[in-house]
């Protein structure tokens, strides 16, 4: 039996973890559960409100509800009722992707990484054995090497472009994930390059160098507002084209090209997001013992060697989680893209434009279209893709390790 020493303990517990759980319950998991039965209705501007006879809506939907029902305002259209079949919007989203061409234009996509993947395998197993035969350097090199062979033989432009005619989810995560893969290690390599130049103790005027470089970071508070100021630098009369008038060199609609938009985009948002790189590796900088640079200069190590073999491998535990942020970031980019392309360009309609990423994308869905269903049954495809990829990034940097032992 409990003694009631163990229930005092038990509900004085409780009485502090309930609120929490409250709050959990109210602003997370029931909003999950209401947008994933919406994500199965054809709920949209022409079905605002549900029929609260039909389905789960008399208990999921708080317009069902005796406090909130009196109030709901008639004549506003049909209520939205469970699409048939009930994953139509999903079928809508992922398109053509599980056929034949597409799945195969998906594995020879997916080729391309294993030679990347292999390294990273051999590059973390051979430490604890021993050296490597090779340098790190030359084993990345092949890899990108085995890569481009991988894409000349199984043609990867052209599984590229049967991807992007399988539907609108892969189009737009694909897109997305391209976007990532370019902006954070360009932010990456220009954040190490500039915390390595402001941790020289050669360098005048260190701090200020160090307050005027960490200003984006500041600006990217007020991001839309900067990124016209981007788009302006980008647009056809802007500053680029000027000053490419005063060279002689006739300038380009260059956010009215889908190639030149999507680099216009990343190096926006890359003068955006360096800082947090370049301020975290600083730091990380600044905790390697002199010692260690002191003894490898004895052994003959010249300044490659000292930045791969040592403050690489010293500043790893700070660069992984500030690469998984950066990229959970990226991916949730809406600002930079919204204000200085909106998406666009756009091919044709009903199609995503060149810059949609999935934020755009959804915004459209529910402010431009009014496709609530649609737009529920992207988020909840979305969620369960972020999920797996925060999983794996958490047992990557072993960030919670501390917290389990």
């Amino acid at each position: 039996m409990v003694s009631w020493s163990g229930r005092r303990r038990f509900f004085t517990i409780m009485l502090f973890v309930f609120p929490t759980l409250l709050g959990v319950l109210v602003f997370n998991v029931y909003p999950i559960i209401l947008n994933t039965y919406v994500s199965f209705t054809n709920r949209n501007k022409f079905h605002p409100y549900p029929d609260c006879a039909v389905g789960l809506s008399g208990v999921l939907d708080p317009v069902c509800w005796p406090v909130f029902r009196d109030k709901v305002p008639t004549g506003l259209g049909q209520p939205y009722v469970i699409e048939t079949p009930f994953y139509a919007n999903y079928a809508d989203l992922i398109g053509k992707l599980f056929t034949g061409p597409a799945l195969l234009a998906l594995l020879a996509l997916a080729l391309l990484v294993v030679p990347f993947a292999a390294v990273s395998v051999l590059t973390t197993r051979f430490p604890k054995e021993g050296s490597p035969p090779v340098s790190t350097s030359v084993l990345w090199l092949g890899a990108a090497l085995v890569a481009l062979l991988f894409a000349f033989l199984f043609n990867a432009r052209a599984a590229w472009d049967t991807l992007m005619t399988s539907g609108d989810f892969i189009v737009v995560v694909m897109r997305t994930l391209l976007f990532v893969l370019l902006r954070v290690p360009a932010s990456f390599l220009l954040g190490l390059t500039l915390a390595l130049i402001l941790n020289s103790t050669r360098l005048p005027g260190r701090t200020f160098f160090r307050v005027v470089l960490f200003i984006p970071w500041a600006a990217s508070s007020l991001a839309i507002l900067m990124a016209l100021v981007w788009q302006f630098f980008f647009r056809e009369q802007g500053t680029l084209n000027q000053v490419l008038a005063v060279i002689g060199v006739k300038g380009l609609s260059w956010l009215q090209n889908p190639t030149t938009a999507f680099a216009a985009i990343v190096i926006a948002d890359l003068w955006f997001s360096y800082p947090f790189f370049m301020i975290a590796i600083l730091g990380a900088l600044q905790s390697i013992p002199m010692d260690a640079y002191e003894a490898a200069e004895v052994d003959g190590a010249n300044y490659w060697q000292q930045l791969t073999r040592i403050t690489l491998p010293l500043i790893r535990p700070a660069i992984l989680p500030a690469t998984v942020l950066t990229s959970i970031t990226a991916f949730q980019m809406f600002g930079t893209a919204w204000a200085m392309t909106t998406g666009g360009p756009v091919k044709g309609a009903g199609q995503p434009g060149a810059t949609e990423f999935v934020m755009v994308y959804a915004f459209k869905q529910i402010f431009q279209t009014q496709n609530y269903g649609r737009a529920t049954a992207f988020a909840v495809i979305l969620f369960i893709f972020l999920f797996a990829a925060t999983l794996y990034s958490l047992r990557l940097t072993r960030i919670t390790k501390g917290a389990m032992e």
